[in-house]
C-alpha cells in the first residue's frame, strides 16, 4: 500500500487536486494534523511506502519525528505548489522523489534547548532576520519578496563578529551579515547560498557574508539570488566540515529551515 501523508491545517490550506485522483486499490490518504508518525511507520510492512504531500516544513518534520528508528519503507516528496529549497537542489525528478538517499545523513544542530536534524540550511544573521519578516508580512497578508526583506535588513540592521570553529581550527570574521551552515544549496525560497554543496556529501558548508559597506553588502546581497551567484572572495567565505560552532558578539534571530529561534549567540552543528 501506499500511504499519502497528508496535513489539512499546513500552509498551503486547499487540498491538492491529486489526492483525489488516487487508486484507492493501492493507495490510501492519511491527514496527519492529529496523528503519530512514529507508531504510524513502525507499523508499516516493508513493501508500504510513504509520500509526504508538502515541502520543506514537511520533510523536516517528518525526519525529526523519526529520530532513532530505522527507516525499512521508501519515503517520497510530492510537492504541494510552493517554494521548495529541496525540489530546487534536485535537479531530475517526477512527480514523487524518493527521500531515502537524501535524509539518510543529515546534520543536527545544537542551539538553546533545540536539538535536531535540519534538511537545508540553519544561520542567524541576515537570513534570520529574513524568516522572522516573512512570518510579519504573511500575517499581514502580504506579498513576500525575500529581496527586498533582505535589502531592508542590511538598511536597518548593523554586522556582527563572529568566531566559527570547523573541525578544531577557529577562524574569526568581522562586519558579518549572515553565517550559515548548509546541508543543501538554497535556503529562503531561493537564495543560492552555497553553489558547491551536496546534499549527498558527509560534509557541510559554512558561509560567511561580510562587509564593512551597507553599499557594498546591498550590490552583494542580490547576487545570492542568481544561478550563477558569488565566487568565494573576501566577502563570501566558505568552510566545510563536520563539526561546526558558530557564535556572535550579539544576539540574533536564527532560522532552522526557516523555523525561528530568537536572541542566539551560539549553535553547534554535527554531522557524521
Amino acid at each position: 500500500m501506499k500511504y499519502y501523508l497528508y496535513n489539512p491545517l499546513s500552509k498551503s490550506k486547499e487540498r491538492p487536486e491529486f489526492l483525489d485522483n488516487l487508486d484507492l486499490s493501492i493507495c490510501e490518504v492519511v491527514e496527519t494534523n492529529v496523528f503519530n508518525h512514529r507508531e504510524f511507520v513502525q507499523s508499516l510492512k516493508e513493501d508500504d511506502e510513504i509520500v509526504l504531500v508538502g515541502g520543506d516544513g514537511t520533510i523536516n518534520y517528518f525526519v525529526n519525528q523519526m529520530d532513532g528508528i530505522e527507516l525499512k519503507n521508501n519515503v517520497y516528496l510530492r510537492t504541494n505548489g510552493h517554494a521548495n529549497d529541496f525540489i530546487s537542489d534536485v535537479e531530475d525528478y517526477s512527480d514523487e522523489v524518493l527521500l531515502n538517499p537524501y535524509i539518510s545523513n543529515l546534520p543536527r544542530v545544537e542551539v538553546q534547548e533545540l536539538d535536531k536534524y535540519f534538511i537545508n540550511g540553519i544561520g542567524f544573521g541576515l537570513d534570520g532576520y529574513c524568516c522572522l519578516m516573512e512570518d510579519k508580512l504573511k500575517k499581514e497578508k502580504k506579498k513576500v519578496d525575500y529581496k527586498k526583506i533582505g535589502r531592508r535588513g542590511i538598511l536597518k540592521t548593523k554586522p556582527f563578529k563572529t568566531t566559527i570553529t570547523i573541525d578544531g581550527k577557529t577562524y574569526t570574521h568581522d562586519y558579518v551579515w549572515f553565517a550559515s551552515t548548509m546541508k543543501g544549496r538554497y535556503n529562503g525560497s531561493g537564495m543560492m547560498l552555497a553553489p558547491c554543496q551536496e546534499r549527498t556529501s558527509d560534509s557541510v558548508s559554512i558561509v560567511v557574508f561580510s562587509s564593512k559597506s551597507k553599499l557594498k553588502a546591498l550590490s552583494l546581497f542580490s547576487k545570492i539570488f542568481t544561478k550563477n551567484q558569488m565566487e568565494s572572495n573576501k566577502h563570501f567565505i566558505v568552510y566545510t566540515g563536520q563539526k561546526i560552532e558558530v557564535s556572535s558578539n550579539i544576539p540574533l534571530t536564527l532560522h532552522i529551515d526557516g523555523e525561528k529561534v530568537l536572541n542566539v549567540t551560539n549553535y553547534k552543528v554535527t554531522i557524521k
